[in-house]
């Protein structure tokens, strides 16, 4: 990040003329200095007055922080014991589950590399993504078993299940182990066993943007390190008792940065959702009396077009805010949401793959009430507006 001292920055854009380059406006955020941390042992090591981390939504169970970071060093020490080293990828192929951030916190504990798919792609898509990654071994369910051996019949693959079935030794599949197998085995003790840096790559997430093909993009742990400190403080984690609904996947940025990693840091509960469904969401939030909802426009649109009949049958008065994400909201959303639930703050965000997360925000109704706008840069931000076609960057307002 450049030294801002020595640049004039307009206060009101936060544009500098000189280097075409736009600051964030937020106040920074602090970033440990120390070159060997891992973004696993900064979430562990912060603290923090929670209990539960995770809840599944269709089951109940609950996962308590205690049994989360047993799991994670035990995972993790079974991983270091099978031969994953610093720098290996790990494929990870699975809907939302509370087993999900077990997985990827455990990988990333090792400096080893998670690199996520989409349940929905093809056996196609899954093998062109392995011949890129070359993943060393992959998680996956009995479900998306079948799916992950036509991709690639030679990947060792560890099943995300209590036992290995009947079934799934039938596929031609090459399975070791279960996660649940994995999870009993008491944990060395020492998570860091090769020093991993800031610097070092800790996801390598897929993303085609809106058109294209799909690109592999890494994150180092200095990223999700900043984007998890972002999180909690744009969200002021830290202070009260925060729930929120995941309904957006985690093997997509947002529910990675967001729900496998960030929320977890400052000791909220993410309460779990498999697949979207809107009367098990609306359930959830009143079963668990949940705060936070993050959603994407379609969803507002609904909670807004049958808010009478919602209201009428689900008491929401618990949640706090709504925070959209995936495209910008019109003036008619935002104006008739807070009509509708007048009692919930509407956020935005947006955010790409490539910038690990949040890239701009609005924190406030007020800001949300710029009507047309992603908000304001993420604090430790900068961005340029780039012209395409020439490759030059354009002025405020161009």
């Amino acid at each position: 990040m450049a030294d801002n001292n020595n640049l004039t920055i307009d206060p009101r854009s936060g544009f500098c003329k000189s280097n075409s380059v736009f600051y964030s406006k937020r106040k920074p955020i602090p970033l440990p200095l120390t070159d060997f941390l891992d973004v696993t042992t900064f979430i562990s090591s912060r603290p923090h007055h929670g209990k539960t981390a995770f809840i599944d939504a269709a089951t109940g169970r609950h996962l308590s922080f205690k049994d989360l970071w047993k799991a994670v060093d035990s995972v993790s020490t079974c991983l270091y014991d099978m031969g994953i080293r610093k720098g290996h990828v790990i494929l990870l192929l699975s809907p939302n589950s509370i087993f999900f951030p077990i997985v990827c916190l455990s990988v990333m504990s090792l400096g080893a590399v998670i690199t996520t798919t989409n349940p929905l792609n093809t056996p196609r898509e899954i093998a062109k993504q392995i011949a890129n990654s070359k993943p060393s071994l992959a998680f996956t369910t009995p479900e998306l078993l079948a799916k992950l051996t036509e991709s690639n019949s030679n990947l060792t693959i560890i099943l995300i299940d209590d036992e290995i079935t009947d079934a799934s030794t039938k596929t031609k599949a090459k399975i070791v182990t279960t996660l649940s197998e994995m999870v009993k085995k008491e944990p060395s003790g020492i998570r860091v066993r090769e020093q991993v840096k800031q610097d070092d790559t800790a996801t390598l997430l897929y993303s085609s943007g809106t058109t294209g093909e799909s690109k592999g993009v890494v994150s180092s742990h200095k990223n999700l390190i900043a984007m998890v400190q972002t999180i909690v403080e744009r969200f002021r984690l830290n202070e009260g008792d925060h729930k929120f609904i995941c309904t957006v996947p985690m093997f997509h940025i947002y529910g990675l940065a967001a729900f496998a990693t960030g929320i977890l840091a400052a000791g909220s509960t993410v309460i779990v959702l498999s697949k979207f469904e809107m009367g098990e969401m609306l359930s959830t939030i009143v079963k668990y009396r949940a705060t936070y909802l993050p959603l994407v426009p379609p969803i507002l649109v609904a909670l807004i077009n049958g808010a009478d009949q919602i209201r009428e049958r689900y008491d929401l008065s618990s949640l706090n805010f709504v925070l959209s994400g995936g495209a910008p909201l019109s003036k008619e959303m935002v104006e008739g949401f807070s009509e509708k639930y007048p009692g919930v703050t509407i956020l935005q965000g947006y955010g790409l793959t490539e910038s690990a997360g949040i890239g701009a925000s609005t924190d406030t109704l007020e800001e949300s009430r710029r009507y047309g706008t992603a908000g304001l840069l993420s604090p430790n931000t900068e961005a340029k507006i780039v012209d395409p076609e020439s490759g030059k960057a354009l002025l405020v307002n161009q």
